[in-house]
């Protein structure tokens, strides 16, 4: 099967936003460049169907959103940690707040993660949300005010300075 040209240019131009994407959802490089690869293969079997739409991206996101929940339902649990990537990287590292913001974001359960992901990145409602993760609208909601409890609570305790002998009274 060659490769159309159409399919080779939308990968070129569209790669590096997919993984960005990616890393929003996964919480790491290495997740988010399988979850980009695998939702291009997808994209690539399907492209006879898709190349006469406008928007094959919306295809390839919704296809990584759902992998990335269908991981987390077959793992129902990870470890991530805030490791720096393996190969030469240009973007910088957040710090301070920021730092604090993506470990909680990354501590979060997948299901979560995603749902925010979806509501704040991708500016989905709550309707679009439960039809790409394939839930109800209320479990949308209460996803993701959990999240958004949990979120709150990391960053309120870190913000918050410990109590020592030395301080008191």
């Amino acid at each position: 099967m060659e490769a159309d040209p159409r399919f080779t240019e939308f990968v070129a131009e569209r790669g590096d936003a997919l993984l960005r994407y990616g890393y929003v959802l996964a919480g790491n490089a290495h997740d988010a460049a399988d979850l980009a690869q695998e939702a291009l293969l997808k994209l690539r079997g399907a492209w006879p169907r898709l190349r006469l739409k406008e928007n094959p991206e919306s295809y390839v996101r919704t296809t990584m959103a759902r992998l990335h929940i269908a991981t987390w339902r077959l793992r129902r649990r990870e470890l991530l940690a805030w490791d720096l990537p393996e190969r030469e990287h240009h973007d910088l590292l957040p710090s301070g707040d920021e730092r604090r913001m993506w470990q909680a974001l990354a501590g979060l359960p997948r299901k979560q993660r995603a749902v925010l992901v979806l509501r704040y990145y991708e500016q989905l409602d709550d309707a679009e949300i439960a039809a790409v993760l394939g839930i109800s609208r209320g479990t949308v909601r209460s996803q993701a005010a959990r999240a958004l409890d949990k979120l709150r609570g990391t960053v309120t305790s870190a913000d918050q300075p410990t109590m020592t002998r030395g301080n008191v009274g």
